[in-house]
């Protein structure tokens, strides 16, 4: 009985050995090493250095199977899947994280302010998007960054193009701070620090926000002046609204393309109409679905709600940062 127990644990190692990490050696591949060639000519790298990193990559199969092209059947399982929004606002729309915003809004209220003056946008959105993105600091990713982005940038997936970038602009980025590549944690995707930016976004986007001469996105201050800063340049307008629900005629919505790829004219949209009254943008909408067990949720969303998928490309990101930042700001005011 002993040796069938000894016999069925090694068996599910075997099944399950391809969602562990495990040490590959990149510096032999073809496509590393032009990688390698490219950075040593061009960026001033040490090649015998960068051949000793590339020697042992550990490479992360758990952050792969994200970028695995998925299978229309999937896709098809995917789409009917009612019930979508309910999950997702019960993970990112709870108590702990509104009373955790708050806490970070009182911390932070000067510095929040200054960012306001500068770049124009709202301490709630700011607040919401560090929220969401690593939960105020508590949850800023344990995935070896150099690893991930190594394994994402020369495993086959869809994004491989997109990672090498990535990487390349990380290890420039270590290689500026004078930081060990294999030191720094991120997400499954490579995003580092409170605000959770790809190192692609550091040299266009984070700010140096408390003037000590580096910039650190593990720092609240420069997160919160980096969110602002990157919200300013994809054309944040702290003048207009950026999102209102919306009526219409039955329970699943069909009759338009949704998400913030598309746009109307709100006189097109017949039979649609904002709940709130008050709701004055003369602008192209987007049409925003939000899928609840029995009914669809229908939003229009302003060029600020755009503004936020900007930050991550997706429809119910914008809408979770958006509810979470009304959330935050309501109860911020009634407790102060």
């Amino acid at each position: 009985m002993k040796k069938n127990i000894i016999i069925i644990f090694i068996f599910l190692i075997f099944l399950c050995s391809n969602s562990f990490a495990y040490n590959k050696n990149y510096a032999n591949n073809s496509d590393v090493k032009i990688f390698i060639n490219d950075l040593a000519k061009n960026e001033g790298f040490d090649k015998k250095e960068l051949i000793n990193l590339f020697s042992k990559v550990e490479v992360q199969n758990s952050a792969l199977k994200y970028y695995l092209k998925a299978k229309k059947s999937d896709i098809k399982i995917m789409k009917k899947n009612y019930g979508s929004w309910d999950r997702y606002e019960e993970k990112l729309l709870n108590k702990k994280r509104i009373d955790l915003g708050i806490e970070f809004m009182k911390r932070n209220k000067k510095v929040l302010v200054q960012a306001y003056k500068k770049f124009g946008v709202q301490p709630e959105y700011i607040t919401a998007i560090i929220g969401v993105e690593s939960y105020y600091g508590l949850f800023m990713g344990n995935y070896p960054v150099f690893d991930t982005l190594s394994t994402l940038s020369f495993e086959e997936n869809r994004k491989n193009k997109f990672f090498k970038n990535e990487l390349k602009e990380f290890l420039k980025l270590t290689k500026k701070n004078k930081q060990n590549p294999k030191s720094i944690n991120g997400s499954f995707a490579g995003a580092i620090g409170l605000a959770q930016f790809m190192p692609s976004n550091f040299k266009r986007l984070a700010v140096d926000f408390n003037k000590d001469n580096k910039v650190d996105l593990n720092n609240e201050v420069d997160a919160i002046g980096s969110v602002a800063n990157y919200f300013q340049k994809s054309g944040w307008n702290k003048y207009l609204p950026v999102a209102t629900r919306v009526s219409y005629k039955g329970k699943r919505f069909t009759k338009f393309k949704t998400g913030f790829k598309h746009k109307y004219k709100r006189s097109k949209l017949r039979g649609i109409s904002p709940k709130n009254k008050n709701f004055f943008y003369n602008n192209k909408v987007h049409l925003v679905k939000l899928n609840r067990k029995k009914f669809d949720e229908l939003w229009y969303g302003t060029k600020n709600f755009y503004v936020i998928t900007r930050y991550n490309r997706s429809s119910y990101y914008a809408m979770a940062v958006h509810k979470l930042a009304k959330e935050i700001r309501k109860e911020y005011k009634l407790r102060s």
